[in-house]
Parts: C-alpha cells; sequence; structure tokens
C-alpha cells in the first residue's frame, strides 16, 4: 500500500512538473483540435452535399451576355405571360386571363397575384417592360396591363410568350433561380442553377467562344453535356465508353434553298424552279436531318402533310434546265451560301452541273445577300405558324421579292383569325400555294446530337 502511494504521488510530480513546463504547447493542441472537430461537424454536411449534389454541367458555343440569353435557359428560370401548348393553345402562366379590346387594337391582361421574383420581391405589372414596335404599354395598376396597338392584330398574344426576366437575369415563378453568375468582360462564362424544389439536378452552363473549345472542354471534363449540329464531331465521341449521344432534330429550323425572283428566268417559269428541285438528290442529305415537304414543320397544329412532293429526276430536270442555261462560262447559276453550309452547297453544285448546269458557290461573309440567284440558309420559325415576316409582299424578311396576291390575303387572315380551326385551313391553303409556286426548296430539318457523359 505505501509502495503504491509513493508510486502515485511520483506520477503525480512527474505529470505536473510537464505539464507546467508544456502548458502552452497542450493549449494550444486542444484548442486546434477542437477547432477542427467543431470545423468538421459545421461544414461535413455541405462537403457531403459537393460530393453527393445530382448536377449537370452543360456546354454552350457562343457568346452571350445579359440580353442575348438561348430561350432554353431563361425559360429554366423565368416565365412568360403565356405559354402555346403542342395543340396550338394559349396558356396562361404569369397571367389569369385576358381580352381583347377595341375590335383587337387592345388587350387587357389581368396578373396573378402573389407572384414574387426569385429575389423575393413581388412580382407587378408595373415590372413588366417590352419594347414592342408601334405596342403602347400601360400599366393602370399592380395586377392589370393594357397593350396599345396601331392595327388590330389577333395573334399579338402569341408574342408573350418569352421568359420575363428583370436585371441582373432575375426570373420569376421558374423551376430553378439563378445560384451564381459570371461575367468576366461582359460576356457570360458561366450560370448556376439552383432548383426550387427538391430532387431536380443543379445546372450548370458553361460558355465557350466557339465550338473548338467547347469540344475541347468536354474531352478534359470541363463540362458533361454538350450539344452540336456537326455529326462529324459526333462522330468522335462515338467510340467513348463513358459517353452516350442522341440524335435529335431540330424542327424549329429548316434548311431552305431559296429563289431570287429578281431573276427573269427564275420568276417568270416556275418549272426552272421545279427543274432545279428534281435535279437535287435529296437522298445524298439524309445524314444531314429529316425531309421537309413544307414551309410549316409538322410539329404545328398547322402543318399540312398532303402538298406536292418532288423527287429526284435529273433526266426530265436536264432537259428543262438545258433550255435556259448552256455549259459555258458565261451562263451559269451562283449559289450563295455561309461557310457551316459549304458541304450541303458542293452536294447541290454537283447534282446541277450533273444536269448540265454549271454553278459557282458564293460564300458569304454572314450577312444576307445583296444580289443571289440561288441562296442556300437556314429559315427559323416560332411556335405559331404565322409566316407573314417570310413571304409577304410587302416585308424585308420576303428575300426572294415573292409576289402573289392569294398568299399575301391568306397571311394577312392567317394572323387575324382567333379561331385556330380556321386559321388551320388558311395556313393549309397557304401550304399547298407556296410548294407549288415554290420561292424556295424546303429540304430538311437539320440533326441535333446531345453528347453526355454516362
Amino acid at each position: 500500500m505505501r509502495f503504491d502511494q509513493k508510486r502515485i504521488r511520483y506520477l503525480y510530480w512527474i505529470t505536473s512538473a510537464f505539464i507546467k513546463k508544456n502548458l502552452q504547447p497542450i493549449m494550444l493542441s486542444f484548442l486546434i483540435s477542437l477547432l477542427g472537430v467543431i470545423t468538421i461537424v459545421s461544414f461535413a454536411p455541405y462537403v457531403v452535399n459537393l460530393l453527393s449534389t445530382n448536377k449537370q454541367v452543360i456546354g454552350i458555343s457562343g457568346e452571350y451576355t445579359y440580353d442575348n440569353l438561348p430561350v432554353e435557359i431563361l425559360s429554366k428560370f423565368s416565365n412568360g405571360l403565356l405559354h402555346i401548348n403542342e395543340k396550338g393553345e394559349l396558356i396562361p402562366l404569369l397571367a389569369d386571363s385576358w381580352e381583347p379590346l377595341d375590335g383587337g387594337k387592345e388587350y387587357q391582361f389581368h396578373i396573378k397575384k402573389d407572384l414574387v421574383w426569385n429575389d423575393g420581391t413581388p412580382f407587378t405589372a408595373k415590372d413588366i417592360q417590352y419594347t414592342f414596335k408601334d405596342v403602347e404599354v400601360i400599366a393602370d395598376n399592380d395586377y392589370i396591363l393594357r397593350f396599345k396597338l396601331k392595327k388590330p392584330l389577333a395573334i399579338f398574344p402569341n408574342f408573350l410568350t418569352k421568359p420575363i426576366v428583370k436585371y441582373p437575369l432575375i426570373g420569376v415563378a421558374g423551376v430553378y433561380k439563378i445560384d451564381r453568375i459570371k461575367t468576366p468582360l461582359g460576356k457570360i462564362s458561366l450560370i448556376q442553377l439552383t432548383p426550387n424544389q427538391e430532387g431536380d439536378p443543379v445546372i450548370i452552363y458553361r460558355f465557350y467562344e466557339t465550338d473548338n473549345k467547347l469540344i475541347q472542354a468536354y474531352k478534359l471534363g470541363e463540362v458533361t453535356q454538350m450539344t452540336t449540329n456537326r455529326s462529324n464531331v459526333a462522330d468522335v465521341f462515338e467510340n467513348w465508353k463513358n459517353t452516350e449521344i442522341e440524335q435529335l432534330v431540330d424542327y424549329s429550323k429548316m434548311m431552305t434553298l431559296f429563289f431570287n425572283f429578281d431573276d427573269p428566268t427564275l420568276s417568270e417559269d416556275k418549272d426552272v424552279r421545279k427543274a432545279i428541285a428534281e435535279a437535287i438528290d435529296t437522298s445524298k442529305l439524309v445524314s444531314y436531318g429529316e425531309q421537309a415537304t413544307s414551309p410549316i414543320p409538322p410539329f404545328s397544329w398547322a402543318y399540312e402533310p398532303d402538298t406536292k412532293k418532288y423527287s429526284f429526276n435529273q433526266n426530265v430536270a436536264s432537259k428543262i434546265l438545258r433550255k435556259y442555261y448552256e455549259a459555258s462560262e458565261s451562263s451559269h447559276l451562283k449559289l450563295s451560301t455561309y461557310y457551316d453550309n459549304l458541304s450541303v452547297a458542293d452536294i447541290i453544285k454537283e447534282d446541277l452541273e450533273d444536269a448540265g448546269v454549271q454553278t459557282k458557290i458564293e460564300v458569304l461573309p454572314g450577312s444576307l445577300p445583296q444580289d443571289f440567284q440561288l441562296f442556300l440558309a437556314q429559315m427559323s420559325f416560332s411556335q405559331d405558324p404565322d409566316q407573314y415576316f417570310f413571304w409577304h409582299s410587302t416585308q424585308a424578311g420576303n428575300i426572294t421579292s415573292y409576289k402573289n396576291v392569294r398568299v399575301d390575303k391568306l397571311l394577312e387572315d392567317g394572323r387575324n383569325t382567333y379561331a385556330l380551326s380556321k386559321r388551320k385551313e388558311i395556313y393549309s391553303d397557304f401550304q399547298k400555294i407556296i410548294v407549288d409556286e415554290m420561292p424556295g426548296y424546303f429540304l430538311y430539318y437539320p440533326y441535333t446530337y446531345v453528347i453526355k457523359r454516362k
């Protein structure tokens, strides 16, 4: 017992002396350990969340600012006053209801109450700012918004489907909200979207100046998904074991061969235009997209499938074309297009020359051609079938200078008629005439390729 007491006292003296000599390092180590434990406990959920978050990193090619973001991104975090469904019906989103006034020269919208912007501030009619030409926008109070037009326009509400956004990219009633933006030198380089409901993935958009930089970013693992309209790019990743490629049809665009009606030969006899169409072997274009047959795409409720069809018939086409174009240096067709369309232009050139018409390709710098015979370019469509801008004889968008009194009347009636059933009849007649008259030869809806990691 006495030995045990002596041993205990000895250990006590040793311990006391050690603590007195090393008190400061011991206390410092204790505090550091305590701080480490607190830090781990506090931030562990965030670290776990960061490592386990359901996340998509999507690469986008092109330069964008706050003012020109693609609608597919805007629609993630905001909404428009209205939405057009697959049947062509207008569905209210931020608006409760609306009604035309003064014979269609004015539209009154009733804004939903209790809506808030993603920054938490109330959403009211006074926040809505549109810059339509010849349209006066009036907020009578927080929930009544009026649009005063100079002329009646039945389809005007269709223009109110674009998501409403206020600076800097604050949306309202969206599935997502913007959590982070990077804008070096005024150009957007990154947008991070956080879901408003649990279970949806975080979406990060990374922006790259060129397609090549986007492709390199995918190879380096900076993005997990990208979209391209170039099949040769998709082919690069075809054998990647951790990558899957989905081929889609972009029905919002259509590759079209436009004919200039200011050219006497092309305008005076539609048989010439039809012969050019029949000289083109469209089977060579199947890798570029889905064949088109009408100026209105098949996703539209107004699409008319029963239009005239043109098939490859080089012998007949050659006989007609040789009457008008001799195979000489001084008599040829000029095909104008952009660099991205050169491979398709080369196919058309080869087919026309096989039919006996010398063809020269003009590569445009990016603007519309001032003078052309044939112009190969993509048309872009909205959800509404109205094509007044492209084909009405008074419009700047009618680059072919096509004039047809009946088509003008159909286009005018189509945009000033409320009933969808009546509009469908109007656009059915319009499509049949346009395909027969052929101010443009509608080639295909381009493929797009979604490339993403499994």
